[in-house]
């Protein structure tokens, strides 16, 4: 059932695949009659792009996607953002908003009653060692940031840090 709910992510450059999730959700804004007024997108980077490993690059993609399509869809935001930066120790995303913020009851609960956005976006989070915080208010907009520590996001993190190969496949693992 895991299996079938993984897809691979066609860029292997997050920034560019983010970039491109931005453009195609716009573009359908576009065509769309109830979309008014045009939503500022833009993906920043800090830092210099790091190869992710495969699988870990596949979930966080898909954890931004649903963050990203949801500030499109219920923020009613002017602007979204999505910042990643690739430190050394630490490869951190952020997507913000300045949207109408989430209803305290639903970020108390983690969910809203029938949908599974928030905690899906959680569960993917767990499996790839990551860690999902979201901070809301009403009128204020929304953020959601991932942080997955690069020795388990950067590809080879392991032993350019020089962990012993025993280590580094235990790393690959999760």
């Amino acid at each position: 059932m895991q299996e079938l709910r993984r897809h691979s992510l066609g860029s292997t450059d997050l920034v560019q695949a983010l970039t491109a999730l931005g453009d195609e959700i716009t573009s359908s804004y576009a065509t769309n009659e109830d979309s008014k007024d045009a939503v500022e997108y833009r993906v920043l980077l800090e830092g210099s792009s790091r190869s992710l490993h495969p699988l870990l690059r596949d979930d966080l993609y898909r954890i931004l996607r649903e963050a990203v399509g949801n500030a499109f869809h219920h923020a009613r935001a002017k602007r979204i953002e999505v910042e990643i930066r690739y430190d050394v120790k630490m490869l951190r995303v952020r997507v913000r908003d300045d949207g109408i913020g989430m209803d305290t009851q639903v970020l108390a609960e983690g969910k809203r009653g029938g949908h599974w956005g928030l905690p899906g976006m959680r569960e993917r989070a767990t499996s790839i060692g990551a860690q999902l915080n979201v901070w809301s208010e009403i009128g204020a907009g929304t953020e959601i940031e991932v942080k997955v520590p690069g020795v388990i996001a950067y590809a080879n993190a392991a032993a350019a840090l020089g962990f012993p190969g025993w280590l580094e496949r235990k790393i690959h693992k999760l």
